[in-house]
């Protein structure tokens, strides 16, 4: 497959998973870009996802992070779920933050992959990183069949 058939195959998975991802709209995750196993998302912390201290809840920047591993693994149109995964948290995510997550595709083969995303505020400093667990259900597209 060439280059440029596997990005066009990243961005089609890229937006059908767009469009029915109920959780990215609504914490205002956007795909910022993708490609053949990798992808970069974006989310602005708001007032409403700040915990009791003040600071962006680790499972907002958890769920950025995962968000990203999404659109990374599926990006080759096979459908692939989370296994597992694994956060560390190094700094506070702060009101008005625009916080970026960078995934990339570590290794793929047979049913299994892993992945590393790198969570970074505006400033590029390291909020956290994230390591992924993929599994690919084989035999299943990630993109919606065409309706008739």
């Amino acid at each position: 497959m060439s280059a440029s058939n596997a990005q066009q195959i990243a961005e089609r998975v890229r937006d059908d998973l767009y469009s029915r991802d109920r959780a990215a709209h609504l914490l205002g995750i956007e795909v910022a870009a993708v490609g053949a196993g990798s992808a970069t998302t974006t989310m602005t912390v708001r007032d409403d996802m700040l915990n009791g201290h003040g600071i962006c809840h680790g499972g907002f920047v958890a769920t950025l992070a995962d968000t990203c591993f999404a659109y990374a693994c599926n990006a080759y149109d096979e459908l692939t779920v989370a296994s597992g995964f694994g956060v560390d948290l190094m700094a506070a995510g702060r009101l008005g933050d625009v916080l970026t997550a960078r995934g990339v595709e570590l290794s793929r083969g047979g049913r299994t992959g892993v992945y590393d995303v790198a969570v970074t505020n505006q400033r590029g400093e390291a909020v956290a990183v994230f390591r992924g667990r993929s599994y690919t259900i084989r035999g299943k597209p990630s993109i919606r069949p065409a309706e008739a």
